[in-house]
């Protein structure tokens, strides 16, 4: 199966193909999602559902560095997108190009993803400028979850709609291969991607969207007291897991596991050792 690249996604919306895109966190699920999606999202979601953060403000590029490394070892199919953390491209132009640098050598991304609008459209030129593809991120940015007050849909009011709309052309002009759009009424989100030429991926944005990203924990159904309306679980391993584990423990108490099938013999094992 071929590599995906930025422009094969970008002719996914030329042709109506839908694009399926999943954040993967580790090489083991990075191996397990690989044929399936087109695009694989190394989000700052992990300091949530890997660290056990409340938000995603306590992430580092270091941290993301560490996992799109071991995703990128996984893969041979999908895109690789990885976010750039919060405050890793906010403050300065050097020291941004420089960590987004060092996501794409020692990360092995083939693209970042930032947060925010106009205000990030000179780092995006300047990004694009020297080779490091942009993905962009508007509507609900979790980075700025302290300013919205919680995790809340953005765009209800007319003058909002009208700000993200100039908003998505900005970074497509300074530009941006794609625009992920989280957390925004479907109207608005078709509206976006009716405007754009680029793709649009959404999350909790409805159906209009070029394509659609999930956490894969959530859609694995991980945690099962995590239960937006947005979120639609494809499995229940947060009910599966439980019970699997209880089971082994349930067997290492009786002494029913290990059996003779799951050990070695000491004439098993010294053939074994003849024969390599």
């Amino acid at each position: 199966m071929p590599q995906l690249t930025i422009p094969k996604i970008q002719k996914m919306k030329a042709d109506g193909e839908k694009i399926a895109v999943v954040t993967c966190y580790d090489a083991s699920f990075a191996r397990l999602v690989d044929e399936a999606v087109d695009v694989v999202l190394v989000g700052d979601s992990l300091g949530m559902v890997i660290q056990g953060h409340d938000s995603t403000l306590p992430v580092t590029v270091n941290d993301m560095i560490y996992h799109s490394a071991a995703v990128a070892r996984g893969l041979t199919h999908p895109l690789l997108v990885t976010d750039m953390p919060f405050m890793s491209y906010q403050a300065e132009f050097g020291a941004a190009l420089k960590a987004a640098g060092q996501v794409l050598k020692k990360g092995k991304a083939q693209s970042v993803k930032v947060e925010g609008g106009e205000e990030v459209t000179e780092l995006v030129y300047r990004m694009s400028r020297v080779g490091i593809p942009v993905m962009g991120h508007i509507g609900l940015e979790p980075q700025k979850i302290h300013r919205y007050g919680g995790f809340k849909i953005q765009g209800k009011a007319p003058e909002d709609e009208k700000h993200l709309i100039k908003q998505a052309k900005a970074l497509q002009e300074a530009g941006v291969w794609s625009i992920v759009l989280e957390g925004i009424p479907m109207e608005l989100a078709k509206k976006i991607t009716e405007t754009l030429k680029i793709p649009t991926i959404g999350i909790a944005s409805g159906p209009h969207c070029d394509g659609q990203v999930l956490v894969l924990y959530d859609l694995l159904g991980m945690n099962p007291d995590f239960n937006p309306r947005f979120l639609k679980k494809y499995a229940e391993l947060g009910k599966l897991v439980p019970k699997a584990i209880k089971t082994y423990v349930t067997e290492v108490k009786k002494g029913s596991f290990p059996n003779e099938a799951h050990s070695f013999k000491r004439q098993e094992a010294a053939s074994r050792k003849k024969a390599t």
